[in-house]
């Protein structure tokens, strides 16, 4: 029997590299639990957050919208909609995966999970590969969606994100994403204070240490080793796990990588 949402033309919304071309590559997973490892990733387009250090505002912060008033972001910069965003049919994006030849894809963003019925349709065209989703945890998964994802990195924004507490930490949101052994959580951190407010979340949500990670913010190499040397000892005295950003040491701030 057909399932939800046969028969109609499921599209996802995407970044882009370059105008017209979908963020679609192969690299090496940057952060998190699968640092290191080989996979093809898809960025997609539009989110419900707006961090004021995002470094991928390109997918958000679009010129002419209402919300750039209330949607900071501290470079100031506005991109322009028909340069940095791309809608493809969900089987066109599922081949283009295929042809990176990985076996283990990264969905990124943006906020993937605003899209999980295409998303559904399109993950279920890969034949088996092995999917994580990185998510800022405010969105439930798609029940589509949810039984083809193997792991989720879950990254709830802290007051230093710029976003409204209520919008970026929802309660119920966090307490599922931490009874689902599939979820790791990855706090981005700028000042050592910052991981009190993890600490925080972790007693308040019942979220086990050993699958949280904190990794310092920052788009250069020189930012991320300087926050690394005081997060590291944080990190050994709470038992919680260090990420760093390989991306950035290995090709910088950059599309596609």
């Amino acid at each position: 029997m057909p399932g939800p949402g046969a028969g109609k033309r499921a599209m996802l919304t995407l970044a882009t590299t370059t105008p017209g071309e979908p963020e679609i590559f192969a690299s090496l997973q940057g952060e998190g639990p699968s640092l290191g490892r080989p996979v093809a990733f898809v960025r997609l387009s539009r989110c419900n957050l707006a961090c004021t250090w995002c470094d991928t505002a390109y997918t958000w912060r679009f010129e002419g919208d209402n919300s750039l008033s209330w949607r900071p972001h501290r470079d100031g910069l506005a991109f322009d909609r028909k340069a940095n965003q791309v809608t493809l049919d969900e089987a066109e994006v599922a081949a283009r995966i295929k042809a990176l030849g990985q076996d283990r894809l990264v969905i990124t963003g943006g906020e993937p999970l605003l899209q999980g019925a295409a998303l559904a349709r399109m993950v279920a065209l890969l034949d088996g590969m092995t999917v994580e989703i990185e998510t800022n945890g405010t969105v439930a998964p798609h029940p589509a969606l949810d039984p083809l994802v193997s792991q989720y990195n879950v990254s709830p924004k802290l007051k230093h994100s710029g976003n409204p507490v209520e919008s970026a930490q929802v309660p119920e949101r966090l307490a599922d994403w931490a009874s689902r052994p599939v979820a790791w959580f990855k706090f981005v951190v700028a000042t050592p204070g910052d991981v009190d407010e993890v600490l925080a979340l972790v007693s308040a949500h019942a979220i086990p240490r050993e699958r949280v990670y904190l990794m310092p913010e920052g788009t250069d190499s020189e930012t991320l080793r300087g926050r690394e040397r005081w997060l590291a000892p944080l990190a050994l005295e709470h038992g919680l796990r260090l990420s760093d950003r390989l991306h950035i040491h290995l090709y910088g701030d950059t599309r596609g990588t």
